[in-house]
């Protein structure tokens, strides 16, 4: 199995060159981060050159987080700001390589909401196509973002169908789906075809994958078995310094 750090959550106590460096010391075998545009893109780029490492995906900006915004493109009235965010998104992706972008909806509800998260998705497929780039969703649970528009697997396989893209896929965290959902390995299965990123972390606390009321070695296996070979990406908060909390990478590879 091979494994993306996320450097959302992993070495944020550095810089994200350096945390790219970090992940590649480590053993990682690509990265992935959520928002990086403080950071000049040719310095990322020059970072993955040296280590050889992919930039997995990044996220569209949140918006005004002071003022609670989780993402814009599910918010009726905030398109011009949904799509600002979408363009500077594709430009920084194509800028340092980065396969796929996870557009964020935001916290709305109802029908208009639905409407306009279309409109966008649409927009950014096509913008992003010609690049190479796929467009992610990503149902978050109701504990850690109450009120977020996109919840579940089948809310977000519904809406990948209506817009109809085939760069448009969904970012399957197994921490959200088994919050929201459960029955982890039957969902992989029956939504692989729809599956273009997998995340991963304890559950209930988020931390490293090596304790909670998952069994990853169980799904990781079930995950190889069915002919998934992309990084699947560690989006946890470690307890403590990231380099100590790295021995389950080791332990479930070796259980395969």
């Amino acid at each position: 199995m091979k494994f993306s750090a996320n450097l959302g959550f992993l070495w944020t106590d550095r810089r994200l060159t350096d945390a790219i460096h970090a992940a590649k010391a480590a053993g990682f075998d690509a990265v992935e981060c959520h928002w990086p545009y403080d950071v000049p893109a040719s310095e990322v780029s020059g970072a993955l050159v040296e280590t050889g490492l992919a930039m997995l995906g990044l996220n569209t900006r949140r918006g005004d987080v002071a003022a609670g915004d989780n993402g814009l493109s599910a918010m009726t009235g905030r398109e011009a700001e949904a799509r600002a965010a979408i363009d500077e998104a594709i430009t920084y992706a194509i800028a340092i390589g980065a396969a796929n972008i996870h557009v964020m909806a935001g916290f709305a509800a109802g029908d208009q909401a639905h409407a306009t998260f279309v409109d966008n998705l649409t927009y950014a497929c096509r913008n992003a196509a010609p690049h190479g780039i796929t467009i992610l969703i990503e149902p978050l649970n109701k504990y850690d973002a109450p009120g977020y528009f996109l919840r579940t697997t089948d809310q977000a396989v519904a809406i990948i169908s209506e817009v109809g893209a085939e760069n448009h896929k969904l970012m399957f965290d197994c921490y959200h789906v088994q919050l929201m959902e459960g029955d982890l390995t039957h969902r992989i299965e029956k939504l692989l075809p729809h599956i273009g990123h997998i995340q991963f972390a304890s559950v209930p606390d988020r931390g490293a994958p090596d304790h909670g009321e998952i069994n990853y070695s169980h799904v990781f296996q079930v995950i190889a078995r069915l002919g998934y070979a992309a990084p699947a990406g560690a989006e946890y908060k470690p307890n403590g310094p990231t380099d100590h909390s790295l021995a389950w990478m080791n332990d479930l590879r070796a259980s395969k």
